[in-house]
């Protein structure tokens, strides 16, 4: 069981650097991330990290945890490339390149069976969920709001009769986002960046553009489209880049999403959305679990051949989602649209896109609403209601029946 804290102090200040680094990192099937025991001493506020593994931060930590990491790296041969503190889980977590020679199973069962390791793992792959596109009763002034089957089919246009998510916090752990997007204007909180060698171009951050449109594009601004919940906040941490320039389709590993994870919690975001899938994470795991028992409510991507032991879907507590337009997956994860949604593009663009990301992104949104209806709904309770406001088995979600199921409004839906 984890010990609760009262500050997560994963991210810290760009200042402080590496001493000694290698110029040329490690390919990222060479690297690896051990945990030891730590309790943190009070760090400085999250801030940007530069590119590369070697520009991010090595945290001070104890003398006594430096000194273990630095035997580790004796004992086992292995380089220190980077190094940070979670507060929350009382690590101290360090990123370390291993020898090209090195067996790298037979390394992880050593580090595994040492008394001073509390986790080994490898640094993981993981990819945003998205695919290629195919193609109110409320009155909005925004010109593209009649496209927007998904805004419609979850009831967002209703339910915006009683809430608009007024300050919620919503953290999208994702590509970056275009904040200078006329849609998006006032939206956007913060915005951290942990990516590693990815370029700062706005225009490249298509993914996590298109999720936060969906969630939170300015309504009744005579532009554009209105997302789901356009009152909240969104919070914007960088994990992950795209796989080739102007792709839609991006990539995050496990020590990037370790820290937009920490920063997420940290931030105090009532809701985390994660449109990405990959392999199951010890770490990313520990991370969830600790903001799920917090308060946080998660929500995450159903991968497109509907595989259930991945993270993040594979925590429990997380809220799964599938796009409504696939197969259904059962009792165990939400529906909703997914398929050529109207949404925003870098540069003050508009464009379709598909896949379960867009769908996590409208149940992100809708729960943000229930929120702004109830500041103390659990994950479990808005899962609860949001399940049983689908009629049909596969169903899309309406948060309409949801907002009327919490008995907080009274009215009609569609």
């Amino acid at each position: 069981m984890l010990r609760r804290v009262a500050v997560i102090c994963a991210l810290m200040s760009i200042a402080l650097h590496i001493g000694a680094v290698l110029a040329t990192p490690a390919p990222p099937t060479r690297m690896i991330i051990v945990a030891i025991a730590d309790k943190a001493e009070a760090l400085p506020t999250a801030g940007s990290t530069p590119r590369g593994y070697a520009g991010l931060p090595n945290y001070s930590g104890s003398d006594r945890v430096i000194a273990a990491a630095k035997r580790l790296a004796r004992d086992y041969d292995l380089r220190e490339v980077s190094a940070w503190t979670i507060d929350a889980l009382h690590f101290r977590c360090i990123l370390f390149a291993i020898p090209e020679n090195a067996d790298r199973a037979a390394l992880f069962a050593r580090l595994q069976g040492d008394d001073r390791v509390r986790l080994a793992q490898p640094l993981q792959d993981f990819r945003t969920l998205t695919a290629p596109a195919t193609s109110a009763s409320r009155t909005y002034n925004d010109p593209y709001v009649g496209l927007q089957h998904g805004f419609s089919t979850i009831g967002a246009d209703q339910a915006q009769r009683w809430t608009r998510g007024e300050g919620i916090r919503v953290a999208v752990i994702d590509t970056g986002i275009d904040a200078t997007h006329p849609d998006l204007v006032g939206r956007i909180a913060v915005q951290s960046d942990f990516a590693v060698d990815a370029p700062e171009v706005p225009e490249r951050d298509r993914h996590g553009t298109e999720v936060a449109g969906v969630i939170a594009a300015v309504a009744n601004n005579a532009l554009g489209i209105a997302g789901v919940a356009p009152g909240t906040r969104i919070y914007s941490y960088r994990a992950c880049w795209p796989v080739a320039v102007d792709a839609e389709p991006a990539r995050c590993d496990t020590f990037t999403l370790a820290q937009g994870l920490a920063a997420a919690i940290a931030s105090g975001a009532r809701v985390i959305n994660l449109s990405l899938g990959g392999p199951s994470d010890p770490l990313l795991a520990k991370l969830t679990t600790y903001a799920l028992e917090h308060g946080t409510i998660v929500v995450g991507a159903v991968p497109s051949d509907h595989r259930m032991d991945g993270f993040p879907v594979n925590v429990p507590g997380v809220i799964a989602v599938t796009d409504a337009g696939e197969p259904s997956t059962g009792a165990t994860a939400l529906a909703a649209p997914g398929r050529d949604i109207l949404t925003l593009e870098p540069g003050g663009h508009y464009d379709y896109a598909s896949g379960s990301s867009l769908a996590t992104a409208h149940v992100s949104g809708a729960i943000a609403l229930l929120l702004g209806l109830d500041s103390h709904l659990d994950a479990r309770t808005a899962f609860s209601l949001l399940s049983a406001s689908v009629h049909v088995s596969g169903a899309s979600i309406n948060v309409c029946r949801a907002a009327l199921v919490l008995g907080r409004e009274t009215g009609e839906c569609r």
